[in-house]
């Protein structure tokens, strides 16, 4: 069930992300009061183990605690605070949960209790009115900070480019924050880097505050030469039926040990992904952002290998072999900048 609060309660923000299940005991939403309205929402912990979005926040309301002796912000802001329970046990979700970010408005998943607990955060938001949402997150593996952008709208891609210049726009997976989000305010989601980082989360901390700050999100177009912005054509995932690993032994698809460090790359044509058992085809499955079967569009076996059919760039490539299976292997993107929006 949903927690809802107008405080923040006894002790909070003197406790670590996996002691919040203790204080909150439910996923909770929190409205603070500030000198603007409506108010900037942001979601931490929809991911138990990425911690950058909590630190962040946190580290926000006690710097204004301290130099006003109270909460005094510069906008009214409602804080939600996700996977509490996962947070604990430091996972990204607990057995039998689903993934807090695939359950929000649009998802194409089966219906679960979170579902309607996401929907819920959105009905009452949208009763509030809303200024602009963020969602912080953590990456697995070696990935630059980029924001993502559901819409190719002038006010998501500044709110965006004032996190940084590289900017991702997707529209699967569906059931995420932000897609919900977009239909009432621009919203961004934020890839922070690895756990525990502090320039992750001295970076979230920075964009919490300008964005506290912002009076307007403006619509004008972000300059082409401030912003590097790509396009996610596919998410790839290995089938079920297919064990994989990254040591020289019996599996049906090796990975190299070092790929996460191909994310943001322009590969090219031609290049070995991975080994693959003779027998699997490529092994893999790689829909569009309409949910059809690309695989053979990016992907064919030559001499046991599996190799890139035409150029692509990787994102959020891990080693993390749990979450390779929780989410994906990783996601496949195109140059973009041609897109940009213009006036209007």
């Amino acid at each position: 069930m949903l927690q809802e609060l107008d405080h923040l309660p006894e002790g909070i923000l003197e406790a670590e992300s996996h002691e919040l299940n203790r204080v909150l005991g439910a996923p909770t939403l929190i409205h603070l009061s500030g000198a603007r309205e409506p108010a900037l929402f942001v979601s931490v912990l929809m991911h138990g183990n990425e911690t950058v979005g909590w630190e962040a926040i946190r580290a926000v309301l006690r710097e204004r605690l301290e130099r006003f002796g109270e909460l005094r912000l510069p906008r009214a802001l409602s804080l939600f605070i996700g996977n509490v329970s996962a947070a604990a046990s430091g996972v990204r979700h607990l057995p039998g949960q689903p993934d807090y970010n695939r359950v929000w408005p649009g998802t194409e998943r089966a219906h679960t209790p979170e579902h309607d607990l996401m929907a819920e955060v959105v009905r009452i938001m949208a009763d509030r009115g809303l200024f602009a949402s963020l969602d912080l997150h953590n990456n697995t593996g070696s990935n630059p900070h980029y924001a993502c952008v559901n819409r190719l709208d002038n006010r998501f891609l500044n709110l965006a480019n004032l996190f940084g210049r590289i900017v991702v726009y997707f529209t699967r997976p569906t059931g995420v924050q932000s897609l919900a989000m977009a239909e009432l305010c621009p919203s961004v989601t934020v890839e922070c880097g690895r756990v525990g980082e502090q320039q992750g989360i001295e970076h979230a901390r920075g964009f919490i505050n300008a964005a506290l700050h912002l009076a307007r999100i403006s619509p004008h177009p972000v300059a082409s030469q401030d912003i590097d912005l790509f396009h996610t054509v596919a998410q790839v995932k290995v089938r079920e039926d297919v064990a994989f690993g990254f040591a020289p032994e019996e599996t049906d698809l090796q990975l190299n040990p070092t790929i996460e460090h191909l994310n943001f790359c322009e590969l090219p044509r031609g290049m070995a992904f991975a080994r693959i058992r003779q027998g699997l085809g490529i092994g893999l499955d790689v829909r569009d952002e309409h949910g059809r079967d690309v695989g053979e569009r990016y992907f064919h076996v030559e001499d046991h290998e599996l190799r890139l059919r035409q150029p692509v760039m990787p994102s959020m490539l891990t080693t993390n072999q749990v979450v390779i299976r929780q989410d994906c292997l990783c996601y496949l993107m195109e140059r973009y900048s041609d897109h940009l929006p213009h006036e209007g």
